[in-house]
């Protein structure tokens, strides 16, 4: 059964009408998943149609559990349908919301957004249950892209082993808190009655908190402006050069994670090549940057 059928049959049991038909003509954006707006007996819901490979790449399970305990703290929108075996999900649309992508994610009102959101989910009480770390992400992604016959860049393995020496020299021992390891603007939603969410939480997990705020710099491609006053409106104090230099060696693992993610993606029939050629090039770039002048301004990374 294909995954549109599978995304059919759940959505005529949930809303208990065998008459519906998935609609994809509205289009709600995704990368590792695609998001479709559906109205339904007069109301509209997002469903969601996972991406190719994301049952090899993504814990469901995980994805529901972390969910669900960051909507019971406000952070995250609640699940109407979430089905862990095939990562079928339908929520409640927010009629008139925007993601941040859609109005100037470099803002300081919407910087102050996201700031507000990560600091609940960073001072959480309770732990999620599971790491995420970024070198076991990558060898997960490495095994996938042989078993598709795929191959890595000729320069793989000597960044690669740059990257992992700069994270065991510097980052090995971090503070690990609750984290959601993919706050790009599009994940954060506001609306009209000044709700906010973070939403998608399939990569979520234990990890740095210089893991998102470099996350949210590199890919909202902040100013240097925007840059400090995220980083000093976050701890209320001035960011120190050791802070910086984390943040950068993040950043320089962010690009070599997706860029393999991205590279699975298209040994499996996706249009991500582009997506690939654009975040190694700047890997490229920036390690020799940071090679050559390790106080390299941050917002140069971007």
């Amino acid at each position: 059964m294909t995954i549109e059928n599978l995304i059919q049959r759940s959505i005529r049991r949930v809303f208990n009408d065998d008459t519906l038909r998935f609609d994809k003509s509205r289009f709600a954006g995704g990368l590792t998943n695609y998001n479709y707006i559906m109205a339904i007996h007069g109301h509209d819901y997002v469903i969601r149609q996972p991406g190719g490979m994301t049952e090899k790449m993504i814990n469901r399970y995980t994805e529901l559990e972390n969910g669900k305990r960051t909507t019971s703290l406000g952070i995250n929108c609640p699940y109407l349908y979430f089905d862990p075996d095939t990562g079928i999900k339908i929520t409640n649309y927010i009629p008139h919301s925007k993601n941040l992508a859609q109005c100037n994610p470099r803002s300081n009102k919407n910087i102050n957004i996201v700031l507000s959101l990560l600091k609940q989910l960073h001072h959480m009480q309770e732990s999620f249950s599971n790491q995420f770390n970024w070198i076991l992400e990558l060898q997960k992604y490495e095994t996938i892209i042989q078993d598709l016959h795929g191959e890595t860049p000729m320069d793989y393995e000597e960044i690669k082993r740059y990257l992992e020496g700069l994270y065991n020299n510097y980052l090995n021992n971090e503070n690990l808190v609750p984290c959601h390891n993919d706050p790009v603007p599009e994940n954060f939603l506001t609306s009209p009655s000044g709700t906010s969410y973070l939403i998608d939480w399939e990569y979520s997990g234990m990890n740095s908190i210089y893991w998102d705020i470099a996350a949210y710099i590199l890919e909202s491609q902040l100013p240097e402006k925007a840059i400090y006053y995220l980083l000093e409106t976050y701890f209320n104090r001035h960011i120190t050069n050791n802070e910086l230099f984390k943040i950068k060696i993040y950043i320089l693992a962010q690009d070599l994670l997706w860029t393999t993610w991205a590279l699975v993606r298209h040994y499996n029939g996706d249009d991500f090549l582009d997506y690939y050629v654009f975040r190694y090039e700047r890997l490229k770039r920036n390690i020799r940057q940071l090679k050559s002048n390790t106080t390299f301004p941050l917002y140069k990374f971007v």
